[in-house]
């Protein structure tokens, strides 16, 4: 197979074109050309008279190796596919279920991998199955009725399932395990284009589907999981973990437990804490979420023109305050909407949700403001989570009960909004007007309000009077690391903390490749040693 970079192509052009520019790169005839395989697809639209398509293709024809050389184009490489490798355990002796804590992505990714082996995993989730999670979820924005153990953040799937479902990741991967999450996914449903799209996403709708389909497979191979089951407690003996304890009185006794918690499993991060399991709070961020209309970000990104081709328009910004903070977008949802994501009474939190095809009004991302330890109350592992909490509950306080809701005029002008202006709101849940100066610090708010003036210089109506803001986003990512070591186990043998909730993962797709990893390393070690 020949690669080929940078095949540049005008956005309403067609498959065939491919093909055909293929053929001209190589300088061969296009009915030489055996196949075509697409490997990356991005758009260039630093010119918005004249967008590109940018594709690197595989191409298979014939005398590859000569037309290489004849070439000699950096462009026109002879093509080298690394595949991912899962490692083969020298012995296995299963004397019971490897333990897998919470079916997020790195629950479900590692249970997955760990059920292919052989090795009959037991994943433990303390929410519902993802039907009965979506009922109860929809209810609670209907009518505000909250299950603490089963809402936005606790459920099959778990925090990713209700989001935008972006698969992008900044994560190193000389292992090729981001191609192997995304193969998986398409394999349990997700579509084909997620493989080569340079900012895949699947979408809430699509993906409740996907991780169903994961957990079916996962039970066929041998595999069990258990919902409404959550642990409670660790059993520990000589250093060694020994199993967990499920609601208070059950044990499950294991040798290997992992713990892909998520970052709002706030009950067993203080259990963690009082069993002495080494962690210590960590930086995150904090902010708000912003909504302004997709038409107004597709004008911005792409110009008048070809909306139905490009879809809507995603953005990226970032800024470093007067103050040293950085202010950056976050979980950018296209044609999204802002939903409740809280999971504690008393406390609000706000997320950002799309399904596949992006076809909500508005376009909404958080833009948050970094925090570090030195910001938080004391010094426990926990002072992070106590941070969030006096946010959330403030939240919950100004909104009564309900989301937030401020203009972003309003909230630049200290007081609470009586109107909306003309960006009508695209809300999960239920909403109030209301002063988010008063939850949000004003040692935040102000290099908020300065990011917010300063996008508005590289996206025009950034800052516009009407935009809507909503609070309070809290959960960003984990406010704690647990600690682990290069064999990904905690100072307790056998336990391995894992995915966004241990602090080693920032999304769909690092958490399932951190999921990946453990699940390596579960089988290097064999169910008896170290």
């Amino acid at each position: 197979m020949i690669r080929i970079t940078q095949l540049k192509l005008p956005v309403n052009h067609g498959r065939e074109d491919i093909k055909n520019k293929a053929a001209k790169i190589l300088r061969i005839s296009p009915a030489a050309i055996r196949s075509v395989k697409i490997v990356k697809q991005s758009v260039d639209a630093r010119k918005k008279e004249n967008i590109l398509f940018i594709y690197t293709v595989d191409v298979e024809t014939g005398k590859e190796e000569q037309l290489v050389k004849k070439a000699g184009n950096s462009q026109i490489q002879m093509a080298c596919e690394e595949r991912y490798r899962f490692p083969m355990a020298a012995e296995k002796n299963i004397s019971c279920s490897p333990v897998i804590v919470g079916s997020g992505p790195a629950g479900l990714f590692c249970g997955l991998m760990l059920a292919q082996a052989g090795y009959e995993p037991l994943i433990l989730e303390r929410g519902d199955d993802v039907d009965t999670r979506r009922e109860k979820v929809d209810k609670f924005w209907r009518e505000g009725i909250l299950d603490e153990n089963s809402n936005v953040q606790f459920g099959e799937g778990g925090a990713g399932t209700f989001s935008d479902g972006k698969l992008n990741t900044l994560v190193k991967d000389p292992g090729k395990r981001n191609q192997k999450v995304l193969e998986i996914l398409v394999e349990h449903g997700a579509d084909p284009k997620i493989l080569y799209v340079s900012k895949p996403h699947i979408g809430t709708d699509v993906l409740c589907q996907v991780v169903k389909n994961i957990r079916q497979h996962i039970t066929e191979l041998g595999g069990r999981v258990r919902f409404n089951a959550h642990v409670t407690d660790l059993m520990i003996l000589d250093g060694r973990i020994a199993g967990v304890v499920v609601g208070g009185k059950e044990t499950i006794p294991s040798r290997h437990v992992v713990l892909a918690i998520g970052h709002s499993s706030r009950d067993t991060f203080s259990m963690l804490c009082k069993k002495e399991i080494p962690m210590a709070a960590k930086a995150f961020a904090v902010g708000l979420r912003v909504q302004h209309p997709q038409a107004m970000i597709n004008e911005a990104q792409y110009g008048p023109k070809h909306w139905d081709i490009l879809g809507p328009a995603a953005y990226k910004v970032t800024w470093q305050s007067s103050a040293g903070r950085g202010v950056y977008s976050f979980c950018m949802c296209p044609g999204g909407y802002v939903v409740d994501a809280s999971s504690e009474a008393g406390h609000l939190a706000v997320n950002g949700m799309s399904n596949h095809d992006r076809g909500g009004r508005n376009a909404n991302s958080a833009l948050i403001v970094t925090v570090t330890p030195g910001d938080f109350p004391g010094r426990s592992p926990l002072a992070g989570v106590e941070f969030q909490r006096r946010l959330e509950q403030a939240a919950y306080e100004q909104g009564g009960g309900k989301i937030p809701l401020q203009l972003y005029g309003d909230f630049k002008a200290g007081r609470v909004t009586r109107e909306l202006g003309d960006v009508g709101p695209e809300i999960k849940g239920r909403y109030e007007f209301a002063d988010l100066r008063k939850v949000l610090p004003e040692y935040l708010s102000v290099p908020f309000i300065e990011a917010m003036e300063q996008f508005e210089h590289r996206i025009g109506g950034f800052a516009r009077y009407d935009a809507i803001l909503a609070g309070i986003e809290s959960r960003t990512s984990s406010p704690v690391r647990i600690h682990r070591d290069e064999s990904l186990q905690s100072s307790v043998r056998g336990l391995y903390p894992c995915g966004e909730g241990a602090g080693y993962a920032g999304g769909i797709t690092s958490a399932a490749m951190d999921g990946l990893r453990v699940s390596e390393e579960i089988v290097r070690n064999g169910q008896t040693g170290d």
